[in-house]
């Protein structure tokens, strides 16, 4: 990694300085963990034996490894490898202190992964995605030699849940009746017969959803945490697959509610998202006694709950870096080198819409008086939202002089099933549209300059840029895309099978079953109206929004001589290296500038500055 000096400018500092994950811990071993570190200046795994202190890096690869999982005896690392981002390939295995990485499952060819759990002694269940076989799952006995064996196959998508304490019983989430957004769960023993099911898509018109949280930690105890949406959000309940037997929780509170099992089964460690911020609670299942685990105001985006009690969680806020801090006092995981600047906390609005409130986080430099230069940075996803957390891109921006405004628009979460839920057969236009709402909002209150407002995201957030540009022409000055959805068609044939199966659902069914629903929501069909500048980046091995379709769309701007810029790397859906991150941030801070000019206050070489040389 880069060295930080004096003269590294803060938005630089953000994406360099040290970062660490929450700590993940073997359950029958403790005080061994697993967490993702950028100390490399590349996102790498790395193993942390706290009875010693000792940390050591496991992975060491160009594009860098964040998929890891610890077997419960703490012995062994599991690590998904894949070929510079593709995200199509099979689990590796090392041993905790070091040595030969190995095939952790010989026998299984690559795939993308469909989930994994491992069990004690050695057995395993691992879910795996291809575009001929779908969904797979396979069980995997004890021993070196032991065969892995099929217990699961089905077109639609789908993964392994958990796996049993006493690793006789495995947990799939599934959507064998057609629709990706909403699973149904299903228990089966290890020869893949069925031990019980639970359906909530069955039970009426409503589209519910369910997912699996975790088995019980107990031995002897079959009970399964399970997230439901019957009361209109995401909260827990626990299900007996033995029996048949659902127990309600009594855990009332607004938002999104998840939770796992405390080590002892004694209680649940609740995590509540609502209103773009986070919080923990701790539910005593004895007494039904819920009761605050205090935490600073802002984002708690992993918690986990210890064998001591002590609840281990990651924390930022818009302002503060984010830190691995405990209940029982002081900063976990604190690692050496420079700290990350601190940034400038956000402001809540809330815009009527055409479905209702829309809730948006708005960032403006300190001091600065509207209108101006604004950045509308939509977020991935669509299912996930923007919340009061640390995120260093935005910071970029408005150390550059721009506000910046993030939509939690309808398709995000947080905000119950039926804002998450109302995305169906008009996707990317519903969501514009209350894009376009906060946009008026942003205009009207005096904070952005209409003829220098910025449409930008990744992923979702860069398909509704490009859909954004070419259906609302007159509202954008700029658009800034990264590894977007552009040619939907296209997309739909060469993404990975899960998200086939989840255009389908939004959809309502195949480009060649719904030809005219895929049209209205490609940006392919708008892109001759496009009239701002637009910067493209894209991954050249993405498997989510794959290059093919992405260069369809950039070949409709070249023939019409459209104003355009593009930036492809040698990656996946994004990059786990911080330099080049740096890089895209860059050139996407000097494209702005090179055509809307520089914030007042701000020059046009600061506006260009860092970010390495230019991309042939």
């Amino acid at each position: 990694m880069t060295e930080i000096t004096d003269s590294t400018p803060d938005w630089e500092r953000r994406f360099r300085a040290p970062r660490v994950s929450l700590p993940d811990w073997a359950e029958d071993a403790p005080a061994r963990s697993l967490f993702v570190s950028n100390a490399t200046g590349t996102y790498e795994l790395y193993a942390w034996d706290r009875a010693t202190g000792a940390q050591r890096q496991v992975t060491d690869r160009p594009n860098g490894t964040t998929d890891g999982v610890l077997s419960p005896d703490g012995a062994s690392i599991w690590w998904f490898s894949d070929t510079d981002g593709d995200e199509f390939g099979i689990w590796m295995k090392q041993p905790f202190g070091g040595g030969e990485d190995v095939p952790a499952v010989p026998g299984l060819a690559p795939a993308y992964p469909a989930g994994l759990a491992i069990g004690r002694g050695g057995v395993c269940a691992v879910g795996r995605s291809t575009e001929d076989d779908g969904t797979t799952i396979h069980f995997v006995g004890p021993g070196e030699d032991a065969v892995p064996v099929e217990i699961y196959r089905h077109r639609q998508s789908a993964g392994v849940g958990d796996l049993s304490r006493d690793g006789t019983l495995i947990a799939i989430e599934h959507t064998e009746h057609g629709d990706a957004m909403h699973s149904a769960l299903r228990v089966v023993g290890l020869d893949g017969a069925t031990v019980a099911e639970l359906d909530d898509t069955a039970a009426g018109t409503e589209e519910l959803g369910l997912e699996v949280l975790g088995f019980a930690p107990v031995e002897g105890d079959t009970r399964l945490l399970v997230g439901h949406q019957r009361k209109g959000r995401w909260e827990p309940m626990i299900w007996d697959p033995a029996t048949g037997e659902e127990t309600a929780l009594a855990i009332d509170l607004p938002g999104d509610v998840i939770a796992e099992w405390y080590p002892d089964g004694s209680g649940l460690l609740v995590a509540h998202s609502f209103k773009a911020r986070g919080e923990l609670w701790r539910y005593d299942l004895a007494t039904g006694v819920l009761t605050p685990i205090e935490t600073p105001a802002g984002s708690v985006s992993g918690a986990t709950a210890r064998p001591g009690g002590e609840v281990e969680y990651l924390w930022s806020s818009a302002a503060l870096p984010p830190q691995v801090r405990s209940t029982a006092g002081g900063v976990v995981l604190d690692p050496p080198g420079a700290k990350a600047p601190e940034s400038v906390p956000v402001e809540d609005a809330w815009v009527e819409g055409p479905g209702g409130l829309v809730h948006a986080l708005v960032q403006r430099p300190p001091g600065a008086s509207g209108p101006l230069p604004t950045v509308f940075e939509i977020h991935g996803g669509p299912t996930w939202h923007d919340s009061d957390s640390f995120a260093a891109g935005p910071a970029a921006w408005v150390d550059h002089g721009y506000a910046v405004v993030r939509v939690n628009y309808r398709g995000s979460t947080g905000y119950g099933r039926a804002w998450t839920d109302a995305l169906k057969h008009r996707v990317g236009l519903i969501e514009l549209e209350d894009i376009a709402a906060v946009r008026a909002w942003a205009v009207e209150s005096g904070l952005a300059d209409p003829e220098k407002l910025i449409l930008a995201g990744g992923s979702w957030g860069g398909y509704l840029t490009l859909l954004g540009l070419g259906t609302q022409p007159d509202d954008w000055a700029l658009g800034l895309a990264a590894v977007p959805v552009a040619d939907y068609v296209t997309a739909y044939h060469d993404e990975i099978e899960a998200l086939k199966a989840m255009d389908r659902t939004l959809l309502g069914g195949t480009p060649e079953e719904v030809p005219e629903r895929f049209e209205a929501s490609s940006p392919l069909t708008y892109v001759d109206a496009v009239r701002a500048p637009v910067y493209i980046s894209a991954g050249v091995n993405d498997p989510r929004c794959p290059i093919r379709q992405v260069e369809n769309y950039v070949d409709r701007l070249a023939a019409r001589g459209a104003v355009h810029e593009v930036y492809r790397y040698d990656a996946g859906h994004g990059s786990l290296v911080v330099e080049e991150r740096i890089k895209q941030v860059a050139k996407e801070i000097a494209f702005a500038a090179a055509h809307l000019g520089a914030p007042r206050g701000t020059s046009a070489a600061a506006a260009g500055e860092g970010g390495g040389p230019e991309a042939p």
